[in-house]
């Protein structure tokens, strides 16, 4: 169980996050739905220890951070490393012995190449790919589906399955509904820093229709297309 009290965070005088309350259990997987800009990717450096904040977060680790792994929205990658020595890499930083890379390499990217030439959802596959490697009991994905091919998006669905029937923590977010619905337990809706409704999934439909409400209003028929 990780808790989180009261957190808020500013940049300068613009307040980004306002007094966040979120309890994660483990063996679930939590979703956060916001448009751009909302808070999503703050609120996550902030629990991944990447940020200074105000509040408290508690969990049973300690420190945190060197149970978690973070998938960020974009991946970042030294310009001459391979994707092989960047698994090696967060291996090593989490003591881990050698494994077989190649059994391990679910996605078939290529190892050898480096990691700064891969596309994007390449990079994506190959961060999520090494955090999975480090056995981190909490898991934090920022908009994992984002540039990822169909097919991609299917097995990084049954990951996100699999984590949970093995008792993992796992928060997600998106800026698109449909991309939680398959995955989560439960959604809470952020908007302008404030978590302003949650919902488990016998809910989810109302909530998507809340969502919709307010976000698309009456802009396609400002339009005028006909």
């Amino acid at each position: 169980m990780i808790n989180i009290e009261n957190l808020s965070k500013s940049y300068g005088g613009h307040q980004v996050l306002k007094g966040i309350n979120l309890s994660l259990a483990a063996g679930q997987v939590h979703g956060i739905v916001g448009e751009n800009g909302a808070g999503k990717t703050t609120l996550f450096k902030c629990i991944a220890g990447l940020e200074d904040y105000e509040g408290s977060i508690q969990s049973a680790f300690n420190p945190l951070k060197n149970h978690l792994g973070l998938l960020p929205t974009d991946p970042f990658f030294f310009s001459k490393i391979t994707g092989r020595e960047y698994l090696l890499l967060l291996c090593n930083a989490r003591l881990l012995p050698p494994t077989d890379l190649d059994a391990k390499n679910i996605f078939d990217l290529p190892l050898n190449q480096y990691a700064s030439t891969y596309s994007t959802g390449m990079k994506k596959k190959l961060a999520l790919t090494a955090i999975l490697l480090q056995n981190n009991e909490v898991f934090i994905l920022d908009e994992p589906f984002n540039g990822v091919d169909i097919h991609s998006n299917m097995v990084i669905t049954e990951i996100i399955q699999k984590l949970r029937s093995l008792g993992k923590t796992v928060l997600i977010s998106s800026h698109i509904f449909s991309t939680l619905n398959d995955t989560c337990d439960r959604i809470y809706l952020l908007k302008e820093g404030l978590f302003v409704r949650q919902a488990d999934r016998d809910g989810f439909g109302d909530l998507e229709a809340e969502m919709r409400a307010f976000t698309v209003g009456d802009r396609v028929a400002r339009l005028g297309l006909g």
